[in-house]
């Protein structure tokens, strides 16, 4: 089978390695210093997202004047601007020097490309600074301050200088090659932290090296950049509307940017749900023991709507591996995950303020969620859900695929922000089962008549658009004589996770930058849709003809059906009779409602199964005449009519009477009669 993730992964780098190519030769002279502004690849952004990841903003840069050795390196702040908040997550705030208070992003400005591991021309092999590599050779350098703190002045005055050092290049007859490094020929600072302010973020003291020479380029990746699209992706056809991002550069370097204005991803709605139950109706009357329900669908609309935390990278890993060493960072490359470039564990320093006491800058907590919510749970009903993916109620749990498998599956969580962790998931196991225990469920905690469950995807095809199905059971004690369970519609919303709630964090926060709370974050945008309602065990008579005028009576019959040879749940209730003609007194329209045994209906004994309640009309509406409703709180109710003068001497018949259709469930197992007849 095809791993197209690495197929993705080796094509994105393959791009990458044809635009650098040519970087850095040594030449003729060129015309004033300058840069382009682009986006290679403007990924496709989910409208329900406060936390995606956009494209890359890419600044190429040539030509420039020659610096003098040994020189300092003059700086820029580039800051990037969003029509929406900027969301990166933040590591530490903090003032300098008595100044406002500013938030230290994980957005990051890379300088050349360092690690790519793009191949030099020929005649640049060999060129080190410190030992290291230039350019797309050099290792990943952070810009620190002193004691390893984190200066928003970045490689200005008082944080990590960077020196001119223009290196001999091998058989050019004595020609150079501008390249920065640290004091004493260290190693360059190539890696530079954003400030995130609102829709802003500005990376300041960017050192700005001429490349110099025709055909030289330098290159400035701003990566990590997350944004809160939510709201801005309707109107237009799908895949349209744009997220338009902005370059600026301030400071005492003068850089011109062309194309200053660019897109940095399309926004599209990346969800679509539906629910299939298997009976919309229970009864209230009838015990349910872990019966199939439902089946939730959750679609993605494109193939890269569902991702795993970080990409698996090998058999062994899986889309939820914590990153103790750098696994995403490969400058250009797309991962289809829901990390960005992922710089190792305590890489830059202990910076305080964030996620489990570590800095992770780039890594997202989870991989993509999946919400049920259910609502109007009535009490003593209990809800289950399937642990993985199932394709139907009947099916066995989806086996976990190996980590780099593109097979689709995912997994209960235990909650909506519950971190992964390192190389951890917060995976629940079955506390129930169904089809002979080949499918594990879990019981959902139902408080205040809602309960959540959530699913978090392990693996996915980023080639394909997938499906996510998950079954849902339910359980109750039935006692319709005590009204348990309630009646009422059970409905669910799905989603992404998290959303704005009580347990997670408010709209406001959640569409704002944040060091304390969990990437990525959804916008709630479900409906509430019907997952089974639970309804009364009834039976509604229709009487056409009653009368207990001028000599004659009717003997009336309502029989309990529910014993039968097939199987059907057994039931017992009351029957509410309702008069509808003329009494005693000449008056049209309804005679008081009684119960069948001529006494006040909330005394009225239950009619149990297989037996017969039998009175005349005299007892029950004396001097009536018209037609009866009887709303018999048991199904499979039938009723007879015999209409007679006194004692039959003269005229007699009878009728059965007719069943009206209001709902009710067709007798199990029936022939088509009764199913007509119902």
């Amino acid at each position: 089978m095809v791993d197209f993730r690495r197929w993705i992964i080796v094509a994105a780098v393959l791009a990458l390695f044809a635009g650098l190519a040519g970087a850095q030769v040594p030449g003729g002279t060129v015309g004033p210093l300058s840069c382009t502004a682009s986006v290679a690849v403007p990924p496709q952004l989910r409208t329900e997202g406060l936390t995606e990841l956009i494209g890359d903003i890419v600044l190429t840069c040539s030509g420039g004047s020659p610096l003098a050795s040994g020189s300092t390196v003059p700086t820029a702040n580039i800051t990037v601007s969003l029509g929406t908040n900027v969301t990166s997550r933040i590591l530490t705030t903090g003032s300098l020097n008595g100044g406002p208070t500013q938030s230290i992003s994980d957005a990051l400005l890379l300088i050349d490309e360092p690690g790519s591991g793009i191949p030099l021309p020929l005649n640049e092999q060999g060129l080190s600074i410190g030992g290291q590599g230039i350019g797309p050779a050099a290792g990943q350098n952070p810009c620190l301050g002193p004691a390893g703190t984190f200066p928003v002045v970045g490689a200005g005055p008082g944080g990590c200088p960077q020196i001119v050092n223009n290196l001999v290049v091998p058989n050019t007859g004595g020609g150079t090659i501008p390249v920065m490094s640290g004091p004493g020929s260290t190693a360059p600072s190539n890696m530079y932290l954003g400030l995130v302010n609102a829709n802003q973020v500005t990376f300041n003291g960017i050192p700005i090296l001429p490349p110099v020479t025709a055909g030289a380029t330098r290159v400035f990746r701003m990566t990590n950049i997350r944004a809160n699209v939510n709201g801005l992706g309707g109107g237009l056809l799908n895949g349209i509307t744009q997220l338009v991002a902005s370059v600026a550069i301030s400071g005492s370097t003068a850089l011109p940017v062309n194309n200053p204005v660019i897109v940095a991803g399309f926004i599209q709605p990346g969800l679509t749900t539906s629910v299939s139950s298997v009976t919309h109706s229970f009864l209230q009357c009838v015990n349910e023991n872990i019966t199939g329900a439902a089946v939730l669908k959750f679609s993605e609309n494109f193939g890269t709507a569902f991702k795993t935390r970080v990409a698996p990278v090998g058999v062994n890993t899986n889309g939820q591996t914590g990153i103790p060493t750098a696994l995403q960072n490969i400058p250009g490359t797309i991962y289809n995950s829901e990390s960005g470039f992922v710089i190792p564990v305590n890489f830059f320093g202990n910076l305080g303020g964030f996620v489990n006491g570590q800095v992770q800058v780039g890594l997202a907590d989870y991989g993509t969620r999946l919400k049920a919510v259910f609502n109007n749970v009535p009490a003593g009903v209990a809800i289950y859900v399937s642990v993985t993916n199932v394709p139907s109620l009947t099916a066995a749990n989806t086996a976990r695929p190996a980590g780099n498998s593109t097979t689709s599956f995912a997994f209960l969580v235990n909650g909506e922000t519950t971190p992964d962790g390192n190389g951890a998931a917060p995976e629940l196991g079955p506390t129930a089962a169904a089809n002979g225990n080949t499918t594990g469920l879990a019981q959902v905690l139902i408080s205040g008549g809602s309960g959540t469950a959530v699913w978090e995807v392990e693996n996915t095809n980023p080639a394909a658009s997938e499906s996510f199905t998950f079954g849902v059971w339910t359980s109750y004690t039935a006692n319709q004589n005590q009204g348990i369970p309630a009646t009422g519609t059970i409905t669910v919303n799905q989603s992404f996770a998290p959303t704005p709630g009580p347990a997670t964090f408010t709209a406001a926060a959640g569409a704002s930058a944040s060091g304390s709370l969990s990437l990525p974050r959804f916008a709630d945008t479900s409906t509430a849709r019907t997952l089974y309602s639970i309804g009364l065990c009834q039976t509604l008579l229709l009487f056409p003809f009653v009368t207990n005028q001028n000599g004659f009576d009717t003997g009336i019959a309502i029989s309990n059906t529910s014993s039968d040879p097939i199987g059907t749940p057994t039931q017992q209730g009351i029957c509410k009779l309702s008069w509808y003609g003329i009494d005693p007194n000449g008056n049209v329209g309804k005679y008081p409602p009684t119960g069948i045994n001529g006494t006040d209906l909330t005394k009225e004994a239950p009619v149990p199964t297989g037996t017969s309640s039998i009175n005349l009309a005299s007892n029950l509406a004396p001097g009536f005449t018209g037609y009866m409703f009887a709303q018999c709180n048991f199904q499979w109710a039938h009723g007879f009519a015999f209409i007679s003068d006194v004692g039959a001497r003269n005229l007699a018949m009878g009728y059965l009477a007719l069943v009206v259709n209001n709902g009710s469930f067709v007798r199990p197992n029936a022939p088509a009669a009764e199913s007509l007849a119902q």
